[in-house]
């Protein structure tokens, strides 16, 4: 990024300023000068972009490991009011709608488990469908899968998928209210009757990994964790559907902004006002996709709670939180003194509530929500703590994950997948994956350093760092 293009305003936060004449809102990008040295401009100028964009109330305003997206910057947070002609925009959610990570803790210990991560990883292998289209034993007919649109982690467990006790622990109680399936199109049904219960491909990944470090005992007490304790992360979405519904609806959403005279300031971010019929058509069909997602994980749980069982009798996983990062959602947020109702744009961005939002289970309320920075199949990831200033400065968001700094392409010509899997090998990291190719694009070195990303997210007030995780054993697509 071209450092001379924006202003400090703090040591973790920057602005773009303005150019003669120019009618935007203010835009701030959270991090440290390092971090956004490494960023593409192409991150300015597209959530400049995104602050040119009606009924935006506050500034557009990009996380720690944002980089080049489609429409919206991947990191981008951005809230609009519906009464002001806010709009809705499937470029500011992201194609993989729901986009999350579960994160589960056991009462494992890596010294009692580490003889065992070759059986495990087999196993996880084997029980975890992964890769582009791959498909798994659940097949649904078009009821099943509307009642899974409708009820998400709930309808999962309700199926067997899980307990009752994992639905506190996540996001919207496993359930999005709103959802319309009938807003999903035929086409985005059948791409999903096979893919429940499946990962996916590029950076989804399922994560064995260790608690290396504490960094907030406190908070570390109140969220089940220690040093040395196995955690599991699983890192994927809705799939097959959510993509076709932001394809879907890219079209009716562009064909909106003309009928109404919206001035796009670039044509990915086709959208509608949220109070028009097809912005209440997309959120519809959005908040199905985000069901979809939750249930996805529900189910992915479940099987690796029955891997753990097969080959560690006696383990157990109990959930920590899921929570997503590509999300559009109603929330209540005080600006400027007073309470309002925004749609809250959260793409590559994870909600961060803080201690004391009525939202939280209530064993988490005294240091606020688990957030989850996943990083690298080889580096590492951090489970953090949301913050009350963060409320103030990104509406209550943090960064989701490391964010890549180089494109797949640029990946593939530096590194290959069969070395670099016998690299992490070397240094204690299994990793099981049907793709060399998408070994080589996920290679860390392809990604920003995670431990600046996350000391950023905490000391620009987003979110604490509770605790830092090695991986051990990695799923991949």
């Amino acid at each position: 990024m071209d450092m001379s293009r924006i202003k400090q305003v703090d040591d973790y936060c920057y602005t773009v300023p303005k150019a003669p004449g120019e009618v935007r809102s203010e835009v701030l990008l959270y991090g440290s000068a390092p971090l956004l040295q490494t960023m593409d401009d192409m991150v300015l100028t597209q959530i400049t972009n995104v602050a040119k964009l009606p009924g935006l109330v506050g500034p557009a305003m990009t996380m720690p490991d944002a980089h080049w997206g489609y429409g919206f910057p991947i990191g981008g947070v951005a809230a609009f009011d519906p009464d002001l002609g806010g709009i809705i925009s499937a470029g500011g959610v992201g194609f993989d709608i729901s986009c999350g990570i579960r994160c589960l803790r056991t009462n494992l210990d890596l010294n009692d488990a580490a003889a065992h991560f070759p059986d495990l990883a087999d196993a996880l292998f084997q029980a975890i469908p992964a890769g582009v289209g791959e498909e798994g034993s659940l097949k649904l007919s078009t009821h099943e899968l509307d009642q899974i649109l409708l009820g998400g982690a709930e309808w999962a467990v309700h199926q067997g998928y899980g307990v009752t006790a994992d639905l506190a622990l996540i996001e919207e109680h496993g359930k999005m209210r709103g959802a319309v399936p009938g807003n999903v199109s035929e086409l985005a049904k059948k791409r999903q009757r096979g893919e429940m219960g499946t990962l996916g491909s590029g950076n989804h990944y399922l994560e064995v990994q260790v608690v290396e470090k504490i960094f907030d005992p406190q908070a570390a007490q109140a969220f089940g964790l220690h040093e040395g304790q196995l955690l599991v992360s699983i890192h994927c979405g809705s799939r097959g559907l959510g993509h076709q519904i932001g394809t879907d609806y890219l079209v009716s959403l562009a064909k909106a902004a003309g009928r109404l005279g919206i001035q796009l300031p670039d044509r990915e971010l086709a959208c509608a006002p949220i109070n028009s019929p097809e912005g209440q058509e997309y959120l519809g069909a959005m908040n199905a996709a985000i069901n979809v997602a939750l249930a996805n994980r529900q189910i992915l749980a479940h099987l690796t709670r029955e891997v753990f069982a097969e080959v560690m009798p006696g383990s157990h996983l109990a959930t920590l939180y899921d929570v997503s990062h590509n999300t559009c959602k109603l929330e209540k947020h005080r600006f400027e003194g007073k309470e309002r109702m925004l749609y809250v744009h959260r793409k590559g961005a994870t909600r961060a509530f803080g201690p004391g939002h009525p939202a939280l289970p209530a064993e988490y309320k005294a240091v606020g929500q688990p957030v989850i920075i996943g990083g690298s199949m080889g580096t590492g990831s951090y489970v953090l703590a949301g913050t009350t200033e963060s409320e103030t400065r990104a509406w209550s968001s943090a960064s989701h994950g490391a964010g890549r700094a180089m494109s797949r392409n640029a990946a593939l010509k530096r590194w290959h997948g069969r070395e670099l899997i016998e690299q992490l090998k070397g240094q204690g990291i299994l990793i099981r994956t049907k793709s060399l190719r998408g070994a080589a694009e996920e290679a860390p070195g392809a990604y920003k350093d995670v431990d600046l990303v996350a000391e950023a997210t905490e000391k620009a007030g987003l979110a604490r760092r509770v605790a830092f995780l090695r991986p051990k054993v990695c799923i991949k697509g």
